[in-house]
């Protein structure tokens, strides 16, 4: 099983992470994947991500989820 981030703009579309310099990882667990993003998500915020929706093999697991503070 294959556990990504699935990055996206302020209007929700998604947003291709090359085109920012980003490789997201394709994690073997939720954990790591959720790990990986506590890392980088202020990151992804500055490079104008404003949402992301966690995905096992493809199928959206929870999300979109803010980046910015409420």
């Amino acid at each position: 099983m294959s556990w990504t981030w699935q990055l996206e703009d302020a209007s929700g579309a998604p947003v291709d992470p090359a085109t920012l310099g980003v490789e997201v990882p394709e994690c073997d667990n939720q954990g790591d994947a959720e790990s990986w993003l506590g890392e980088v998500w202020r990151d992804l915020l500055e490079q104008g991500i404003a949402t992301v929706t966690l995905q096992q093999d493809g199928v959206r697991v929870y999300g979109p989820m803010g980046l910015a503070a409420t």
